[in-house]
């Protein structure tokens, strides 16, 4: 699994398990991803980009997962979540 993936969700029964792949990325990327476990159907837990979570609140990003990935999350699949963030301002001068 390349480091750079900012959004990684594991199935309850996928065959890497959460111990594993937390010690793969912690070599990786020491303190780099945040652990979410969850309850949410197929879905065991998740691990999230902690530049990710300096732009948004983690409440907003289940939200957003829990809408659009997670009902299509087998229980023996890693799903690696292209996860973009984009800031746009408008100025008005007068």
């Amino acid at each position: 699994m390349p480091p750079y993936e900012k959004v990684l969700i594991l199935g309850k029964k996928a065959p890497h398990g959460k111990q594993g792949i937390s010690k793969s990325y912690e070599l990786l990327i020491p303190n780099g991803f945040e652990i979410i476990d969850t309850d949410y159907g197929n879905v065991d837990c998740i691990f999230i980009n902690k530049r990710i979570l300096a732009k948004m609140p983690k409440d907003r990003i289940l939200k957003i997962l829990e809408t659009n990935v997670f009902p299509y999350i087998s229980e023996k699949e890693i799903v690696k979540v292209d996860f973009k963030v984009q800031i746009s301002t408008t100025i008005i001068e007068e």
